[in-house]
């Protein structure tokens, strides 16, 4: 039923009563066969929950230069992102430290939902100072694209400074927007990016679906996420 996709990926399968009568099998037997699948990375059994097909996880390498995109092209995957909302906004006091500015100053704010192989796995929000790129709105508009826009806009190469990495559940339009059940956590990333004179340039975060991607430090950036 998994492999021809008439159980899909976060399908619940039947408890193991009903599985016991459809298959006319011992429930020892049954939990031995739930335990092959999930030993084979098939599905995953929670608690008081029951059993769920799992989502193939990608491994999403994080490093001074992460680049979305990049990363997703060299897994050969095909990846797509849709802008959710796109607008200049007061800063709240989290972006206002992180990009330097004053509280309550414009930011460009950019919210997206990233698929791979049309499956949503992951929400992001990016901030930019206003000031410094007024005409980001505009630029992106027509690229659609974070880094192109950044180029364009005289910002040829930016790194990670810092990225902070935490776990919790998903509220329920982040279940909607990612196709997640709500007992499946999030991780979500907050990040730093620099331009090249070691200037604030980006406050990110992002939001994994926690069956679908994993995430991979390399050496600088867990040294980052420790200063």
């Amino acid at each position: 039923m998994i492999k021809s996709r008439v159980l899909a990926p976060g399908d619940k399968l039947p408890t193991e009563h009903r599985l016991v009568m459809q298959y006319m099998a011992t429930r020892h037997t049954v939990r031995r066969a739930l335990a092959h699948l999930a030993d084979r990375g098939l599905v995953e059994t929670t608690q008081g929950r029951g059993s769920f097909v799992r989502r193939p996880a990608l491994i999403y390498k994080i490093g001074r230069r992460t680049r979305w995109s990049e990363m997703m092209t060299h897994l050969r995957a095909a990846a797509q992102t849709r802008t959710l909302n796109l607008e200049v906004r007061p800063a709240g006091l989290r972006e206002a430290r992180a990009l330097g500015v004053a509280v309550a100053a414009p930011i460009v704010a950019i919210e997206r939902l990233a698929l791979v192989d049309d499956e949503p796995v992951s929400l992001s929000r990016h901030h930019f100072s206003h000031e410094r790129f007024p005409f980001f709105l505009e630029m992106y508009a027509k690229t659609m694209s974070i880094t192109q826009t950044l180029l364009e806009s005289g910002v040829p190469d930016y790194t990670r400074s810092r990225t902070r990495v935490s776990a919790r559940l998903p509220n329920p339009e982040e279940c909607e927007l990612l196709n997640l059940p709500r007992h499946v956590p999030l991780l979500v990333t907050q990040s730093l990016n620099l331009d090249g004179m070691k200037a604030p340039l980006e406050w990110g975060e992002a939001r994994f679906a926690a069956d679908r991607i994993e995430l991979d430090l390399e050496a600088d950036a867990a040294e980052a996420a420790e200063d």
